[in-house]
This record gives C-alpha cells, structure tokens and sequence, in this order.
C-alpha cells in the first residue's frame, strides 16, 4: 500500500513537473514548422544576457535614526502624537517592514503638521517638532526607495523570472498596475514641491498597506520583463533565418509557389492567430506600467539619491527604454520580412 501511495505521489509530481509552458510550445511550433518548409535545421534560441535584479544590500539607502522621546506627554496626547510614537518604540514597531515603516513616516509627518498648527507659537515643543519635520522630509527619498526596491513584497515583483507568461493567463497585472500607480502618485505628492502635503488623507496613506497585500501572492513584473525579452530573442532568431533562406523561396510566373504558401499559411496559423495578439499584450501591459516604474525612479534620484551601478543598468534597460526599443525592433524587422515575402510573391493579405 505503501509503495503504492509512493509511486502515485512520483506520478503527480512527474506530471507537474513535465507539464510545458504553452506558449514556449507554441513558439517552438512556429519555428519548427517554419523550418520544416525550408528543409533546415532550427537555429537554437541563444540564452538570455539581461540585467539582473540587484541584491538587498546592494540597494539599501542608510537612514539615520531619529528618536523622538514621550517627554511631553500632554502636548503629545493633546495633538494625537503620543499613540503613534509609542506604537513605533514598541516591540513590533522596531520590527516593521518596509511598507509599515513608510507607513509610519507619512502618518508622522502627517501628524506633525497638525501638532504644529495646534501648539502655542510660544511652545518649546513647537522648535523640536519643526526640526524633526524638517530632519523626516529630508529622509522621505530614502524611505520610499527602501521600500519599492528593498521591501519584500516589492523587490519581488523586479526579481526575472525564468518563464514565458502563459498566453491564457497574465496573473498580477491589475494589482501590479494599481500598486505603482498608487505610488507615482504618492511620490509626486510627497516629493514634488509644487504639491501640497495636506491633499494626503489618512485613508490615501493606509492603501499603501493594502496595495502590499494585494501585490504579496505575485511576482508579476519580472515575468513580464522576462517574457518581453525571451520573445525578443525568439523572434529575431527565427527572422535571421527567414532572411538567410529566403533566395530559396521561388516565387514568380509560371514557378511552383507551394513552398511561399506553406510558409504564408504557417504565419496566418501562429503568427497572426496566437503570436502577434500575444506580443500585442505583453507590449500593452508593459506601456501601461512603465511609465509609473520610471517615474518613480526618476523622481527618487533627482532626491539626491545615487543608485548603485548594478540599478542604474537595471532601470536604464527595462525602465528606461532600452527594452522596449529592442522589443519593437525585433516584432518590426520580422513583420517586414513577411511584408516582403508576400510582396515578391504577389500574395494578397488576408486568410487564403
């Protein structure tokens, strides 16, 4: 019985473990036929040579540690500051997250503006306030780049993935999209100096802590950098050597053209049935975040902060452009070729 159970429990992991990704199939299917026609081996995808995410440590901005003591515990109490501290000097506190500790600042921030407009003008707490005000704006920068690329829930969407996303399933994309976009706005609004800070409620400041809840089960973006990339290289691969075998391609009057439309029908089949809505949406989902994740790294580093090498390569390549420029660059060149096959061949566009 025993051995039964076993071999049934190998059996379902061997079937997981082998089951493929279908769109590396159908890519795979679309070579493989492409190259079936023109009676040649399949070129071989080359490895991926892409920036990596950079270590923790490599990332972390250093944030000097400022206490701020219970002594005037009345006026504290008096403009709603008392229970905040003490929750931060509390054993959890000195514990929190990345998310949780951007959290706190801005609701002390927040606080501090309303002790401040509260307090007699005369008051000695009013000096020590505006200094730590002062001292907690001038580590906002930090704060917030701590937290979008060293905080776990964060740090984790970057990380590359080794796969394609599937064609039927984009998990993450909408939590994703609502989380940076949160933040863009939340960094404009903390850092901009043409904003005012009191346009930031309560209620705005908490959604940070659902929006890291929402982004906790994914790690949605380096798959989609990933994809974008895996693509690049396929599709340049299998264009190159379109292009290497097309004089083998007869086309003309009164030439046998069965191989141009073997070829032709293959392309409608993958390419224009599965591959291009595919790429289509990669390059959608992939427009639409962007321009939040470069924002927000953009912002943070005009703040005087200065990334470690191994991030300004990073956000340069997916942030920045250098992708998507290589990415539209390979889907262009290889519609081209097919663009020029059936011009030579005089073939109509449209399903045969």
């Amino acid at each position: 019985m025993k051995k039964l159970l076993l071999l049934a429990i190998i059996g379902l992991f061997s079937v997981i473990g082998c089951k493929k990704n279908t769109t590396d199939t159908l890519l795979n299917t679309y070579q493989q036929r492409l190259t079936n026609i023109l009676d040649v081996e399949a070129d071989t995808i080359p490895p991926l040579d892409i920036p990596s995410y950079p270590r923790t440590h490599v990332l972390k901005q250093p944030i000097a540690d400022i206490t701020i003591g219970l002594l005037n515990a009345y006026e504290l109490r008096q403009c709603g500051l008392f229970q905040l501290i003490a929750e931060r000097n509390s054993i959890l506190g000195k514990v929190q997250d990345k998310t949780r500790r951007l959290h706190y600042e801005l609701l002390l921030l927040k606080q501090i503006e309303h002790c401040l407009n509260i307090l007699n003008s005369a008051d000695p707490l009013q000096l020590q306030l505006k200094n730590i005000y002062h001292q907690k704006q001038q580590q906002l920068p930090q704060a917030i780049w701590n937290m979008i690329f060293t905080g776990q829930e964060w740090r984790q969407q970057f990380t590359l993935g080794h796969q394609l996303l599937s064609s039927q399933q984009f998990g993450g994309y909408i939590e994703n999209l609502a989380a940076f976009e949160y933040v863009d706005t939340l960094t404009t609004t903390m850092l901009s100096s043409q904003t005012t800070k009191h346009s930031l409620t309560t209620n705005n400041i908490d959604q940070l802590l659902h929006h890291q809840q929402q982004i906790h089960n994914t790690q949605y973006i380096g798959q989609l950098f990933y994809s974008i990339a895996r693509i690049t290289t396929i599709m340049n691969t299998i264009t190159t050597q379109l292009i290497t075998h097309d004089q083998t391609v007869m086309c003309g009057k009164n030439i046998n053209q069965q191989q141009a439309q073997y070829l032709r029908n293959v392309f409608y089949k993958y390419y224009i049935n599965d591959i291009q809505p595919y790429i289509s949406k990669l390059h959608s989902q992939y427009q639409q975040l962007r321009p939040h994740l470069n924002n927000i790294y953009a912002m943070l580093v005009q703040q005087q902060i200065t990334p470690p090498t191994a991030m300004a390569v990073y956000a340069r390549y997916y942030f920045q452009g250098e992708l998507l420029y290589q990415f539209q660059q390979a889907t262009h060149d290889h519609v081209r070729y097919w663009q020029r096959l059936f011009k030579r061949c005089q073939f109509k566009v449209g399903h045969q």
